[in-house]
């Protein structure tokens, strides 16, 4: 029976065959020769999902690597069934004489990661239609609520968030963005913001997240599943 699992659990899982655990995702990169190799390669993890290709696998396709993100649909959430079809995956693209891989480390354009759009509100009641209309956004399954995330239905853009202030504020930005990477690029990506002139702002919460500012004040979040549970 298939049941949703734990970050730890997901993370734990499949980090020994190149797949890192994402905001209730997992995910890899494949590096390829050409599109037309891409598209090989896709075919090929399609092929090894089977029936289960259209509910739980996502492929982004380009010319130097092959993006696979699993997921149940259904639950919104990784599943054993995901973490096995994971495992088969990986199978696949090493017979075809390639590998999966988080593409951490500085020789990498850059690891896999998700993007996330957080808005601060008072009334995330109030401005979460909006948001959801002029972006043609969806609810994620199980998740309707009037304050509840957003997320772009056929999977090309962000997730929305909404993030509760407690008062009206002017001095800082009230939109910002997540990035959320693997839990050992983490530290290398810090490094490479502070380093071309962004501050640290806080790390109370880190390894979940932490807060980082250009050097006029906009904040950004670099994420991990860490430091979540429990």
């Amino acid at each position: 029976m298939e049941q949703t699992l734990s970050r730890r659990e997901a993370s734990d899982a499949v980090s020994d065959v190149g797949w890192r655990f994402l905001l209730g995702t997992i995910r890899t990169s494949v590096p390829v020769g050409s599109l037309a190799e891409g598209v090989e390669m896709a075919a090929s993890a399609v092929a090894a999902c089977g029936d289960s290709a259209d509910q739980h696998l996502r492929v982004d396709v380009r010319p130097g690597r092959v993006v696979l993100t699993l997921q149940s649909l259904e639950h919104a959430a990784v599943t054993t069934r995901d973490i096995a079809l994971a495992h088969r995956i990986s199978g696949v693209v090493h017979e075809a004489g390639s590998r999966t891989e988080p593409e951490i480390g500085a020789e990498a354009p850059r690891s896999v990661q998700l993007l996330e759009i957080a808005i601060d509100s008072l009334d995330a009641a109030a401005i979460r239609p909006f948001w959801k209309a002029v972006l043609g956004y969806a609810d994620e399954a199980g998740a309707d609520g009037p304050t509840d995330p957003l997320i772009d239905p056929v999977g090309q853009g962000p997730a929305i968030w909404f993030q509760k202030m407690e008062q009206a504020r002017s001095e800082r930005n009230r939109i910002h963005l997540d990035i959320c990477v693997p839990h050992d690029e983490a530290p290398r990506r810090i490094d490479a913001a502070l380093a071309a002139g962004g501050r640290l702002v806080s790390a109370v919460r880190a390894p979940a997240f932490w807060v980082l500012a250009d050097i006029e004040g906009n904040e950004a979040c670099v994420t991990t599943w860490q430091g979540r549970d429990g």
